[in-house]
C-alpha cells in the first residue's frame, strides 16, 4: 500500500521540481489584476450615497448596479477562460483587466443611471476574467503545502489595499463630482497596469507545481488542451465541489462590505465621509483573516488531512454570523465600536479564500481548475452576490437594512455553517482520487 493510500489527503512527494522559481514575486502582479475589480466595485458602493444624490437614485439602484456587474461575469468569465486556454493567460489578463480600463474612464462621464449602469457593466465584463484565471495560475505556481498561504496573502493583500483605497476614495464625497474623478482614476490606473503585466508577469504553465508533473514537458502536463463538456460534467460530479458550490450560494457575507457604508449612513446617521472610513478596518480585518486563514489552513491540513480544512471553513462561517449579530443589530452610537466589530467580521470572512480555494485545487486536475474557478467564483458567487445585492437593495427600502443584515449576515450564515457538516466525509476521498489521477498521468508520460 502506498503512502497516499494510508494518508489520502497527503500530496505525492516523490517527484522533484514542484517549487516554481520566483513564484512569490508573481503574487503582487496577480493581486493587481484582482485589485482593479475590487477598486471599481468599492468605489460604487462606498460613494453610492453621493451618487444617489447626484443622479436621483433609490437604494435599490445600488443592488442593480452590483447585480448587473456580477451577472455579466457569468457570461464573460467562461469566455475569457476559453480564450486564455487557446491564446494566452497573460495576454487575456493584459486586455481584460488592463486595457479594459477605458470603460472606467467612460463611466466617469455618465450623465444618468442608465449610462452608468451600461458602462460599469461593460467594465465588469472585462474584470470578470481576473478571478478564475488568477486562481488557476496560483494553483500552477504553488504546491499543496503552500497554497493556503499564497491564496491568503493574495486575497488579503487585495482586500487591504482595496480598503485603504476605498477609505481614501470615500473622501471624494466632499468634492463636487468626486465619484467621477474616482472612476477616471481607476480607468487610467488599469491602462497603465497593463504595461506592468506585459513586462513582468510570467505564466508557469499548467501543472507546474504538481510534484507528479513538474519535471515533465509542458504539453505532457495536460490531459487535453481544451475543456470539454465531458470534463465539465466530470467536474460537477465531484462531491466536494458540489457542496462547496451550494455553500457559496449561501454566502450572505458577500454583500456585507457592499452595503456597509449605506448601512451606517441610513441606519445610524453617519455622513458618507465618516461612514466610508469603516471600509479600512473591514479591509484590515479581512487581510488579517486571509493571512491567519492561510496559515491555519496549512496547519490544519497537515494536522488532520481528512477533516482539517472542512473544520476551519465551517468554523469561519459560524464565527462570522455571531460577530455580525453583535456588529449590526445594536446601535453603539460610536463609529469606533462599529469599526471594531466590522474588523472582526472582516477577519472571519477573510479566512475563507485561504481554505476553500485550496480545497477546490486539491480535488481537481490542473487543466480543470480554470473551469472550476469559473463555475465557483464567477458563476456561483456572482449569482449569489446578485441575488443578495438585489434583495438587500429592494428590501432595504421596505424593511430596513438592519433587518436585512439580520437575515442575510446572521441567520443564513449560521445555516451555511451547519450545511458544511456534510463536507467532512467526501473531501478526503476526492483528494485521493485526484492524486491517483495525477500519479497515473505521470506513469503514462514516463512509460
Amino acid at each position: 500500500m502506498t503512502d497516499l493510500a494510508r494518508d489520502p489527503a497527503k500530496p505525492h512527494e516523490d517527484a522533484k521540481g514542484a517549487v516554481v522559481p520566483d513564484r512569490w514575486r508573481q503574487l503582487p502582479l496577480l493581486g493587481g489584476t484582482m485589485l482593479i475589480d475590487s477598486a471599481e466595485s468599492g468605489l460604487i458602493s462606498g460613494l453610492f450615497p453621493v451618487i444617489r444624490q447626484a443622479l436621483g437614485l433609490s437604494l435599490g439602484a445600488l443592488g442593480v448596479l452590483g447585480a448587473a456587474g456580477k451577472l455579466i461575469g457569468v457570461i464573460t468569465a467562461p469566455l475569457w477562460v476559453w480564450l486564455a486556454h487557446r491564446w494566452s493567460r497573460k495576454g487575456v489578463l493584459i486586455v481584460s483587466t488592463g486595457l479594459w480600463g477605458v470603460w472606467g474612464v467612460a463611466a466617469g462621464f455618465a450623465q444618468n443611471f442608465t449610462q452608468l449602469l451600461i458602462l460599469t457593466t461593460v467594465l465588469a465584463a472585462g474584470y470578470a476574467a481576473a478571478q478564475p484565471i488568477v486562481t488557476e495560475i496560483i494553483g500552477d505556481l504553488f504546491d499543496t503545502p503552500s497554497r493556503g498561504r499564497a491564496v491568503g496573502l493574495l486575497y488579503g493583500g487585495v482586500a487591504l489595499t482595496s480598503a485603504i483605497v476605498a477609505a481614501l476614495k470615500g473622501q471624494l464625497a466632499g468634492f463636487d463630482d468626486g465619484w467621477r474623478w474616482g472612476l477616471w482614476g481607476i480607468g487610467i490606473f488599469n491602462i497603465l497596469f497593463s504595461l506592468v503585466l506585459w513586462l513582468w508577469l510570467r505564466d508557469p504553465g499548467h501543472g507546474a507545481a504538481e510534484p507528479q508533473l513538474a519535471d515533465l514537458a509542458p504539453k505532457a502536463r495536460r490531459a487535453t488542451a481544451s475543456v470539454t463538456r465531458a470534463q465539465i460534467a466530470a467536474l460537477l460530479k465531484i462531491r466536494t465541489f458540489q457542496l462547496l458550490l451550494i455553500s457559496r450560494l449561501m454566502s450572505g457575507h458577500l454583500v456585507g462590505a457592499a452595503f456597509a457604508v449605506v448601512f451606517l449612513v441610513d441606519v445610524h446617521g453617519f455622513t458618507t465621509q465618516a461612514a466610508s472610513v469603516i471600509l479600512l478596518p473591514l479591509g484590515i480585518g479581512y487581510f488579517a483573516g486571509t493571512v491567519l486563514g492561510g496559515l491555519v489552513a496549512d496547519w490544519a491540513s497537515r494536522r488532520s488531512p481528512r477533516y482539517g480544512l472542512p473544520a476551519v471553513l465551517q468554523t469561519a462561517q459560524i464565527a462570522f454570523a455571531v460577530l455580525a449579530y453583535f456588529g449590526t443589530q445594536f446601535d453603539y452610537g460610536s463609529l469606533a465600536l462599529f469599526a471594531v466589530f466590522f474588523a472582526l467580521m472582516g477577519t472571519a470572512q477573510g479566512v475563507n479564500p485561504g481554505v476553500n480555494r485550496p480545497m477546490v485545487m486539491a480535488v481537481t486536475p490542473p487543466e480543470l481548475r480554470g473551469a472550476a474557478f469559473t463555475v465557483y467564483g464567477s458563476i456561483a458567487e456572482a449569482i449569489a452576490w446578485a441575488v443578495f445585492s438585489l434583495g438587500a437593495g429592494y428590501l432595504g427600502d421596505t424593511i430596513g437594512l438592519r433587518a436585512v443584515f439580520l437575515w442575510v449576515l446572521v441567520v443564513l450564515m449560521l445555516a451555511n455553517g451547519a450545511f458544511l457538516t456534510l463536507l467532512y466525509r467526501p473531501y478526503a476521498d476526492d483528494v485521493l482520487h485526484a492524486q491517483q489521477e495525477l500519479d497515473q498521468r505521470r506513469s503514462s508520460a514516463l512509460s
